[in-house]
């Protein structure tokens, strides 16, 4: 009956019973004394003995025990001789009246109260034996009985304990109502348990250690941790090696540092001062450790594509590093289920030669590799040995089965490319001025203090212009068009300029060109012309950075823009200015080389801007008519439409089978193909009905209400912030079909950019002073910063020339920079 009130106890303890204290120093009470046997609690919570009433409250509080707990702590009650009374005298008592504390240290905490009882109970417990005889109650008991009661009493007390600490993990086993064993519920083994005897530490490490079935649960290291402040957000933080390690070998792959980084003398300086229990590990292990990064990221890459089994378009491009080892990278670009748009390095591998059969050996092996046979389309440069490499990578797929349309749509032409091609050949009718503009900002940003002059002249003229001066690159007419825009705002400062700068002419009559001629002055003529073809080749440059993002949709608005491209250019060459005119003449030539034939236009261009629901067929039937004139503008359309049809019946049978999104098995081709399946046996004269009416109604009611239901709705209206993969994932319900065959479409890239920006990458690994790294290493170094990277915008590693010159001015106006000395 005690033991079950003390289990009790136990529980109201750990549940917060207020009474929990209370009650347990009563009840041990009445073990301490011996009446464990015959001590009972009423339903009312009162201690009661079998045969007696319950004590008085007067009794009760002439209780030793009780005065001993009333004490303060550090004043024990001393031991009494073994004979002497119990009670205390009228001095003692008098004595412990006065050192009673006052009513208001009764609030201390409840802990300390805690410890205090049971310091106070461990004293009761060693004199129990000697004070019990003289207790104030009249029980008669000898020596003999209380030594066999106090045994008992603290057995109980121990099997308590066993239960507090074991649970139900210990199954207890009693001879003569003694415990002597404890048999383990999980491996079955018998441990002695007798508490008095063999203690608890023996079960506790077998439960701990020694048990092969039970695993205690992991404990973490008791570390004080500290709060951190990241995105405004009060977080805890605790120091971790691993994780510290793991944030290091990330920064050295993102930010494009070398290995020898951490053996660094200043970065080592650095650590010492921001975390001095972070152990910087070698060159060597950051090695390794950029390895089994790639390893693990590149198994989670392949389980992603495994789980989610998406066509795959790819770009691909081939560089040359400072070793003359010819790379190849491979790009995948897919659409996931959430209509999230993704674009991953898949390879970036060592090539033995640029040819057409070598590029497409080398991709093949690659898509074997990381497992993926459904390629959807191949965007690559014009360059020659890539149609070679796109025609053999076709005869793999129609091995592989996997080659959609006989690969009709396989090769797509990076517009990038073709714009490039288009603007260079405009830029050669007005080359002379281009040049001496090159000159004169060579000039100017050849030194400091020629910078300085010009800016002094550019103040003196009121020029108000944030911009600074830029040289461009020849091969790359974006950069020259950059260049031409920012020095036609500062015309009136070129033209003052040789006022501030005596040498300014003279440099522009002699200095030779790198084509091997000398540019000369600038003309007022040479500037007309750099103000007409900075304006004409605005709208190329906007274009080119619309297709050249990897982020986001491109091949839906990519018909479009070149319709809108094909009326500026007409526009152009119908002006009155002579010069503009013969310029546009030109570039409209090498326009229908690219996309003036039908043929030479893959039918994806068209498709994905129906399937764009602000276009559909009603914008590219009219665009068509504009573009090509109305007679072939109307027979590429009735193509594209037959295309569109055929591609979308492919799908049907790919997808309308497990598609639950489909009406009903009557409404699908491929649902009553199913049907067809099923019940072949019990009705097969009405099947042949069911398919002759079908193929009478020329193909699937299914397939033809999807397809029709999305041409003959209303067209979304036009807005600048309209998202269509959020279209196509709010209307995938009603249109399951067709909006897989969208979002296979939507992920074409119309630029090979992507590809591209990987060798700018490897360019900066690989310098003249890294040239040493292995093909493999740079793998391992460029696709597992792609992998990482999750920033909309590409990575600068370039610091900004124009902010380092202001804060050099500032420096010379405050004249904190006196120990720089210019030449």
């Amino acid at each position: 009956m005690v033991e079950a009130a003390i289990l009790e106890d136990v529980v109201d303890k750990i549940k917060g019973n207020r009474f929990a204290d209370e009650k347990m120093s009563r009840i041990r009470d009445m073990v301490l004394r011996g009446e464990t046997k015959e001590t009972v609690i009423d339903e009312e919570g009162v201690l009661r003995i079998k045969g007696r009433a319950p004590a008085t409250l007067q009794q009760r509080r002439r209780s030793p025990e009780r005065q001993q707990r009333r004490r303060p702590p550090g004043k024990q009650q001393h031991r009494r001789p073994p004979g002497s009374s119990s009670a205390p005298s009228t001095r003692e008592a008098a004595a412990a009246a006065s050192r009673r504390p006052p009513a208001a240290a009764a609030s201390r905490d409840s802990n300390q109260q805690i410890a205090e009882q049971t310091e106070l109970n461990m004293g009761v417990a060693d004199h129990s034996r000697i004070s019990m005889a003289d207790s104030t109650d009249n029980t008669p008991s000898n020596s003999n009985d209380l030594s066999i009661g106090t045994e008992i009493t603290k057995t109980k007390e121990k099997k308590w304990i066993l239960d507090l600490l074991f649970g139900n993990t210990l199954k207890k086993v009693f001879e003569n109502g003694v415990l002597v064993k404890a048999k383990c519920l999980h491996c079955k083994q018998y441990y002695a348990a007798n508490t008095t005897r063999n203690g608890t530490s023996g079960l506790k490490q077998h439960l701990t250690y020694r048990c092969k079935v039970h695993k205690p649960p992991t404990v973490a290291p008791a570390i004080q941790k500290l709060l951190n402040i990241q995105n405004n957000n009060l977080e805890t933080w605790k120091f971790e090696q691993e994780v510290c390690r793991r944030a290091l070998v990330e920064m050295i792959i993102l930010d494009e540092l070398p290995f020898s980084f951490v053996e660094k003398e200043g970065f080592k300086k650095f650590m010492s001062k921001v975390q001095p229990l972070f152990h910087i590990p070698s060159r060597r292990t950051i090695t390794t450790d950029c390895y089994e990064v790639y390893g693990e990221l590149r198994i989670n890459l392949k389980q992603s594509l495994r789980e989610i089994q998406p066509r795959i378009c790819l770009t691909t491009d081939t560089w040359t590093s400072v070793q003359r080892i010819n790379y190849i990278c491979l790009t995948a670009h897919f659409i996931n289920r959430d209509w999230v748009l993704h674009k991953r390095i898949l390879n970036f591998c060592r090539i033995t030669s640029r040819k057409g059969e070598h590029l497409a050996e080398s991709i093949s092996n690659c898509l074997l590799d990381w497992k993926l046979d459904n390629v959807y389309t191949v965007t690559v440069d014009n360059a020659s040995s890539n149609d070679v490499a796109v025609l053999e990578l076709s005869k793999k797929l129609d091995m592989w089965g996997t080659n959609l349309m006989e690969g009709k749509h396989l090769h797509v032409r990076c517009m990038a490319h073709i714009l490039n091609l288009i603007v260079q050949d405009g830029l050669k009718e007005i080359g002379p001025s281009i040049k001496r503009v090159r000159q004169m900002v060579k000039y100017v940003r050849s030194s400091s203090s020629r910078t300085r002059n010009f800016l002094k002249c550019v103040e003196m003229q009121k020029i108000e212009c944030d911009k600074m001066l830029s040289l461009d690159v020849p091969t790359r007419w974006n950069s020259t068009y950059l260049m031409l825009d920012t020095a036609e705002k500062f015309e009136k400062a070129f033209e003052r300029f040789d006022l501030y700068d005596g040498n300014f002419n003279s440099f522009l009559a002699t200095d030779v060109c790198e084509d091997g001629s000398i540019a000369g002055s600038i003309q007022y003529e040479d500037w007309a012309n750099v103000r007409n073809v900075t304006k004409f080749l605005e709208k190329f440059y906007e274009l080119t950075l619309k297709v050249s993002g990897s982020r986001y949709v491109t091949c839906n608005v990519h018909f479009e823009d070149i319709c809108e491209l094909d009326a500026y250019l007409k526009l152009c060459v119908a002006s009155d200015d002579l010069d503009l005119s013969k310029m546009a003449s030109g570039m409209k030539e090498k326009f229908k080389k690219y996309w003036g034939t039908p043929e030479k236009m893959n039918k994806m261009i068209f498709i994905a801007s129906v399937l764009d629901p602000r276009n559909k067929f009603v914008y590219v039937s009219f665009a068509l008519e504009e573009l090509l004139g109305e007679e072939t503008g109307n027979v590429v359309n009735t193509k594209v439409e037959a295309y569109l049809r055929d591609l979308f019946a492919i799908y049907v049978s790919k997808y309308g089978k497990g598609s639950k999104s489909q009406p009903s098995s009557s409404d699908s081709s491929d649902s009553s193909g199913s049907g067809i399946s099923q019940n072949m046996s019990k009705n097969s004269l009405r099947t042949k009905l069911h398919m002759k009416k079908q193929k009478n109604d020329s193909g699937s009611l299914g397939v033809k209400s999807e397809l029709d239901k999305y041409l003959l709705e209303d067209q979304e209206p036009e807005s600048e912030d309209f998202d269509i993969l959020s279209w196509w994932k709010v209307n995938s319900p009603r249109f399951p079909v067709l909006s897989q065959l969208a979002r296979d479409v939507l992920a074409i890239p119309m630029s090979s950019v992507a590809s591209e920006c990987a060798f700018s990458t490897g360019g900066r690994i690989l310098d003249p002073f890294r040239s040493s790294l292995t093909p493999k290493c740079v793998q391992c170094l460029i696709c597992v910063q792609d992998w990482l990277r999750q920033e909309t915008k590409p990575i600068c590693v370039e610091e900004s020339l124009e902010f380092l010159e202001k804060i050099e001015l500032e420096m010379t106006n405050s004249g904190r920079n006196s120990s720089i000395v210019d030449l």
